[in-house]
C-alpha cells in the first residue's frame, strides 16, 4: 500500500510540474489605454484589463470560464469556446495587439451573429497563429493575417513567439482590410464576383450565410491553445462623426 501512494505522490506531482510550466504573462506588460489622439477621434476600449463586461460566450449571457483575465490581458485560459463582444458593429476600424503561445493557434472574428452553431458559420476570421510552430502554417491561406481558408497574406510579417502582434482591420461597407505590424495582409470585398470565387474554393461552402452580413459581433476563438489579448479598441463610423 505505501509503493502504490509513493507512486500517486509522484504522479500528482508530474501534473502539478507541467501545470507550473504553462507560459504566464508578466505583470504591466499588458497595457489597455487610449492614446490622447485616439481619445479625441472617439475610439474606445473593449477590454480595459480589469473587467470582462463588454464579452459573453458564444450563444450564452454569460462568459464561460477557461476565459478570464491574466495580469491585465483578455486569456484564454483553459477549454470555454469562443467569445464575442456583447455589441454588434458595422462599419469600423478595430485595433489590438495578440500573442500566442508556441504551436499556437486562435483568430479573430468579425461581423457574425448567433444563428449558426458556431460564428464561422457567419462571421469571418482574420487567422492567429504561431506561423513557425503549427502545421497548420503549411497552407498560405491558414497563416497568421489571412482571411482564413480565402486570402493568404503575400509576406509572414509575424513576431515569433513571445512578442506581441498589433492587429489593425477596417472595415467600411463590402469593403474590409486586414492589417498585421502595419502591413496589409488581406483586402476583400464581401459579396463581390473575387469573394464569390474564393468562398466556392473554401471549406466554408456548407454555410450559405458566411460573410454575407454587414454588421454583426467581434469574437476571439478557442482553437484549444493558450492565446492573448491586450489594448482591444474600437472607432465606429458614428463615433467618428462619419456617415460612410
Amino acid at each position: 500500500m505505501r509503493s502504490v501512494v509513493v507512486i500517486l505522490v509522484v504522479a500528482w506531482a508530474a501534473v502539478l510540474g507541467g501545470c507550473s510550466d504553462d507560459e504566464v504573462i508578466a505583470p504591466g506588460e499588458c497595457v489597455n489605454a487610449l492614446s490622447a489622439q485616439e481619445q479625441t477621434a472617439g475610439w474606445r476600449l473593449l477590454f480595459d484589463g480589469q473587467s470582462l463586461a463588454q464579452w459573453r460566450s458564444y450563444q450564452h449571457d454569460e462568459l464561460k470560464e477557461g476565459w478570464g483575465i491574466e495580469n491585465g490581458c483578455l486569456a484564454r485560459l483553459g477549454r470555454a469556446g469562443d467569445i464575442i463582444s456583447r455589441e454588434q458593429f458595422g462599419d469600423f476600424e478595430l485595433k489590438l495587439e495578440w500573442r500566442v503561445s508556441a504551436a499556437g493557434n486562435s483568430g479573430i472574428f468579425i461581423r457574425g451573429d448567433e444563428s449558426g452553431r458556431s460564428i464561422h458559420h457567419t462571421g469571418y476570421e482574420m487567422q492567429v497563429l504561431d506561423n513557425a510552430g503549427h502545421r497548420d502554417a503549411k497552407d498560405p491561406t491558414h497563416r497568421a493575417g489571412a482571411l482564413y481558408d480565402m486570402i493568404a497574406p503575400d509576406h509572414d510579417t509575424t513576431q515569433p513567439v513571445g512578442y506581441w502582434n498589433r492587429v489593425h482591420i477596417v472595415a467600411r461597407g463590402r469593403v474590409v482590410e486586414f492589417w498585421l505590424n502595419e502591413r496589409l495582409t488581406a483586402r476583400f470585398e464581401q459579396g463581390s464576383s473575387d469573394w464569390q470565387a474564393r468562398y466556392a474554393r473554401s471549406k466554408f461552402t456548407d454555410r450559405p450565410d458566411y460573410g454575407s452580413l454587414l454588421r454583426g459581433h467581434i469574437g476571439f476563438q478557442d482553437h484549444w491553445d493558450k492565446v492573448w489579448f491586450r489594448n482591444i479598441r474600437i472607432l465606429t463610423a458614428d463615433q467618428a462623426g462619419q456617415t460612410n
